[in-house]
């Protein structure tokens, strides 16, 4: 057992060594769309510190101006569905800035709404541009990185840490000043990635077999995946609950929000890069997942009972939650890209289309139950969330278990 034992130890740390000598040693091409995706994330929580104040201008209702959330990732969701139909015909690079595009042109409306039904609605066209331009970047950071799928995942998530916790940030900055201006600034933003991808990545292969619109529903066949994809669902859920919720509930004003969430978002950062591939090489994905979506069922309860009685303690669970959000972040994805057979966009697409619908129901579901039975219960929900997500992959671990490490 010993000789055994020293023979197959080194394997798994020369695998993660290898991966990590490779991280910084990468294409011109991976850095232009990893920041491209920097700036596409920052979307997802730009509107974060701004919430109160739109409801206060637009004379909205909270749940009325949750629906910025769910517009923007019901549409994300359902695109998701034609991202490799599109991408497949016309190539990555072009699939890209397509999005980019379609981002400049909504964001730019939405700074100029006159009602929230208007943002609402431009919000969802931004919606539809993420999913192009997401969905694709992940399959073309897979492609053109060095270091294997794994090196590229990490990249992602980082990119994705990184984007989530500046979006607020500069949500705070520029809403401070006026409510309009975070949505021209991330106009400027992804016009300058726009010009970046022209630039630096260069035009990427037609794959040999053209995807089919039914072809990410089908891959849901898969059992893996479609375990994956469906406890995904409920884990996105509580992240968007505590993302789109939480600043009703914090009495601070933009700068104060926007500083809780870059907290909040530093934290996922790290802990998706440093800490989840460390700890799935450890214990292994199903592990792993089960043990923090427990952890964030207990902090999304903590939030129920400290929301309404004590704001510090709602901010520290807060940035307690990024840090177990950004380990799922990065193993929920590893699994969704390795867990089928199905070619990674098609895998992705569909992943995607059903954990983003937890996203698009979230926000509006919070905000309503918090409006009719006060702002404890949301967090509640989101908790009675992580325990279906846990069920999920116990139900579903045999499933999942081609995906773990050999374990001696």
């Amino acid at each position: 057992m010993d000789g055994q034992f020293a023979d197959t130890l080194p394997a798994p740390q020369t695998t993660l060594e290898a991966e990590k000598a490779s991280f910084l040693k990468q294409p011109k091409a991976v850095w232009a769309t990893a920041l491209a995706a920097v700036f596409a994330f920052m979307g997802i929580g730009l509107v974060d510190p701004i919430l109160p104040a739109i409801a206060k201008n637009l004379d909205a209702s909270p749940s009325q101006v949750s629906l910025l959330f769910t517009s923007y990732f019901l549409i994300t969701a359902v695109a998701m569905l034609v991202t490799g139909f599109i991408s497949s015909r016309i190539g990555g690079k072009r699939t890209l800035l397509a999005g980019l595009a379609v981002i400049v042109l909504f964001s730019s409306l939405s700074g100029l709404s006159g009602s929230v039904g208007e943002l609402v609605g431009f919000r969802a066209g931004w919606g539809l541009g993420n999913a192009l331009f997401v969905a694709t970047a992940l399959a073309v950071i897979v492609g053109v990185a060095s270091g294997g799928a794994g090196t590229a995942i990490i990249l992602y998530e980082a990119a994705l840490g990184l984007g989530i916790s500046l979006g607020p940030l500069l949500g705070a900055l520029l809403g401070g000043w006026q409510w309009r201006a975070p949505f021209f600034g991330t106009a400027a933003l992804m016009a300058a990635a726009f010009i970046a991808l022209t630039a630096l990545l260069p035009k990427t292969p037609l794959p040999a077999r053209k995807v089919s619109l039914a072809d990410p529903l089908r891959a849901l066949g898969n059992k893996g995946l479609r375990t994956t994809a469906a406890s995904g669902l409920f884990y996105n859920y509580g992240f968007f609950t505590v993302l789109a919720f939480t600043p009703f509930i914090l009495g601070m004003d933009a700068y104060g929000i926007g500083g809780v969430f870059f907290g909040w978002g530093v934290a996922v950062a790290v802990f998706s890069v440093f800490v989840a591939p460390a700890l799935q090489n450890r214990f292994g994905a199903t592990k792993v997942l089960l043990g923090t979506l427990g952890l964030l069922m207990l902090d999304l309860a903590g939030l129920g009972l400290a929301a309404g009685h004590s704001v510090p303690a709602v901010v520290a669970l807060v940035v307690v939650s990024g840090a177990l959000l950004g380990i799922n972040n990065t193993i929920y994805t590893e699994l969704a890209m390795g867990v089928s057979d199905s070619p990674r966009p098609v895998a992705s697409a569909g992943y995607n289309f059903v954990r983003w619908m937890g996203g698009a129901l979230a926000p509006f579901a919070a905000a309503q139950l918090g409006e009719h039975f006060g702002p404890q219960v949301p967090f509640f929900a989101g908790a009675v969330a992580m325990i279906v997500a846990m069920a999920v992959v116990a139900g579903g671990r045999r499933y999942l278990a081609a995906h773990e490490p050999h374990v001696v």
